[in-house]
């Protein structure tokens, strides 16, 4: 399996976890108080956005794209459904490379 693909594993599942927690946790803890599904989903999250990040690191190095395109990728990581948008922009500029 190459670092692409595990990438877009990694970006799919944090993209998730991050719907996850906006959509569910925080309206459980919030409207219903209860807290426990924010700090695991939370702690999920958390963990699955360091590990997108190391990845979105090493799919810059492998296909040496610009450090714009990896901020772009950072701010992704930070907006809910960014993963999933900068999938399809990740894939299209590994194409061009080609």
């Amino acid at each position: 399996m190459s670092n692409l693909a595990i990438f877009r594993i990694i970006a799919f599942l944090e993209g998730l976890s991050f719907i996850l927690l906006l959509g569910i946790a925080m309206p459980l803890k919030y409207m219903y108080g209860m807290p426990m599904a924010v700090s695991v989903i939370g702690m999920i999250h958390g963990i699955l956005f360091m590990v997108y990040c190391a990845y979105l690191i090493v799919i810059l190095k492998e296909y040496t794209l610009r450090v714009p395109i990896g901020v772009r990728g950072f701010i992704a990581g930070l907006l809910p459904f960014g993963t999933f948008v900068f999938d399809g922009y990740i894939r299209k500029q590994k194409k061009v490379q080609e």
